[in-house]
């Protein structure tokens, strides 16, 4: 099978409608997220701890799963994966308790944790270097559409589902997703490495503990990072406290939010494959969009409340928050082709275990004031979680540039 076309909608076109129901777990907590704070009398920790949960558990899989992905390949995998995804939004559904979600939450961050790194190891199997970033790109349009449809019309359909109705039919629709995955992917024949579980694990540790790993990695993993959190919950509760927008302005501002970023996921995956095909480093672009993310920030640390600034600010930060995945693609492609889906799920460790210390800080900070008169928090705490986050952006940005770019192959 070598048509790219093909290969994309019976391949990677499947991965990616699961990795859609990916991020539809984890932008509906925006919409969500206010609704279960008033009705359950959640405190900004306890929304905090509920939206971070999943990531925690998230980023305890990766590792294993990255060595599951590198031996079973994405087919398996992940066609269970998305049975038990499906049980952890049922879960959600018949919950009552605080506890009740947390544990769902928690089921859903297992089921899901392998989504983008599946269609990572897939088209690294399946297509050239040069054009893995762009097809990823194509594949991360697909899956942004679970935040375009977890924004502006969840919050239409809430009134007649009510939360509980949105998430049986994310439920419903995994199993729809699970059958397609199973009938339709098919992992690519290779040689077998002839390695014990005992040498695959050390490989696992190697890549951890590489010098181009730790130089590169963090800084990628922080551009997925922020967006998770905002994304994912805080973005929500910051233009109803900060900006001062009712509902309906909150959701079509993140609906436009995540416009930008399934744009930026497409246009920075095309762009860095053209890029990496004219010789230019793998990395730039995604050290591009770290850049990009920092002004997008600063500009939210001043606390803007016209519409049309802060739609701006969101739609930057959304956009170059969509280079994280180029940013595992070049970072991958330092490692032999067989680590590929170990490689990703170490980075996806960082951005996951810093997305769930994150949305619980951010929580943490803003219980530090009082609540307000209708019910938020203190705009001043907004401000002070990003002042947090764009320290470690720095950090971060200037340890990726403080050393010369290895060669291909040099890692290790």
């Amino acid at each position: 099978m070598n048509d790219p076309t093909r290969i994309f909608l019976t391949i990677s076109l499947p991965l990616a409608a699961f990795n859609l129901l990916n991020q539809a777990s984890r932008t509906v907590m925006t919409i969500i997220g206010p609704v279960l704070a008033v009705e359950f009398s959640l405190s900004a920790s306890e929304l905090g701890l509920l939206a971070a949960c999943m990531f925690g558990v998230y980023a305890m899989t990766q590792l294993p799963g990255g060595l599951a992905l590198d031996l079973f390949g994405p087919r398996r995998v992940q066609t269970c994966m998305c049975l038990i995804t499906a049980c952890g939004f049922a879960l959600f559904a018949l919950s009552d308790s605080f506890a009740g979600f947390v544990v769902a939450r928690m089921i859903l961050g297992f089921g899901i944790s392998l989504a983008l790194m599946s269609i990572l190891k897939a088209n690294s199997q399946w297509f050239p270097p040069a054009r893995v970033a762009g097809m990823t790109g194509s594949a991360m349009v697909v899956g942004s559409l679970g935040s375009v449809l977890t924004t502006a019309p969840v919050e239409a359909v809430l009134p007649a589902l009510g939360w509980r109705g949105v998430f049986w039919v994310l439920a419903a629709a995994c199993l729809v997703v699970a059958a397609w995955l199973w009938f339709s992917v098919r992992d690519k024949p290779g040689a077998a490495s002839g390695r014990t579980l005992g040498e695959e694990i050390r490989i696992v540790v190697a890549i951890c503990v590489s010098r181009a790993f730790w130089r590169y990695a963090p800084g990628v993993a922080l551009l997925s990072v922020l967006n998770f959190t905002y994304l994912g919950l805080w973005a929500g509760p910051w233009l109803r406290d900060v900006a001062g927008f009712d509902g309906a302005t909150r959701a079509r501002t993140l609906f436009f939010y995540t416009v930008a970023m399934m744009v930026g996921a497409f246009v920075i995956g095309q762009t860095a494959s053209r890029a990496q095909a004219r010789g230019h480093p793998a990395i730039l672009v995604p050290a591009l969009c770290i850049a990009g993310l920092l002004v997008a920030q600063i500009g939210l640390i001043l606390r803007p409340t016209d519409l049309p600034t802060v739609t701006v600010l969101w739609v930057m930060f959304a956009f170059f928050g969509a280079g994280g995945p180029a940013g595992y693609v070049a970072v991958g492609q330092m490692f032999p082709p067989d680590q590929t889906g170990r490689v990703a799920t170490a980075i996806n460790t960082l951005t996951l275990g810093g997305a769930f210390l994150l949305q619980a800080l951010i929580g943490w900070i803003l219980d530090l004031w009082p609540r307000t008169a209708s019910g938020g928090w203190e705009p001043q705490g907004y401000s002070i979680g990003m002042i947090v986050t764009v320290a470690l952006h720095v950090f971060a940005a200037s340890h990726l540039a403080g050393w010369r770019w290895p060669r291909q192959g040099a890692a290790g």
